[in-house]
């Protein structure tokens, strides 16, 4: 059983801050990488930044220079400082946890997700 927890979520004027937190939990063998994606009403959910167990971390286009993720490894936990936002960075978003998970006989890889975290961008 793998549990994550977000928090941070809220709304802001634009040009402000949000700082996004996700903590997992639970039987993990190890993580391989954990990562915030967003999802509008209508649109396909899309990934927003993503880092490994190596600190390589990935940005989408749109949020390159305003947003920065960090991990705590020693927590299990994923955070999003999200700077200068716009009111198009309003969505949902959900935590992803990709992680290995370790059973008597075997090891596999599994994707979890959170339940999200409505972030409104709005004077």
């Amino acid at each position: 059983q793998v549990q994550l927890v977000e928090s941070g979520g809220g709304l802001v004027q634009p040009g402000g801050s949000l700082r996004l937190s996700c903590a997992a939990s639970g039987s993990l063998f190890s993580i391989n990488a954990m990562g915030w994606y967003r999802q509008e009403p209508g649109k396909q959910r899309e990934l927003v930044a993503r880092i490994t167990s190596g600190g390589s971390t990935n940005y989408a286009d749109s949020v390159k220079g305003r947003f920065t993720i960090s991990r705590d490894n020693a927590r299990n936990t994923v955070l999003l400082q999200m700077n200068s936002l716009k009111p198009e960075d309003t969505a949902v978003y959900y935590c992803k946890l990709e992680a290995r998970i370790a059973t008597l006989s075997k090891f596999y890889d599994n994707d979890y997700w959170g339940k999200g975290t409505l972030v409104t961008v709005s004077s």
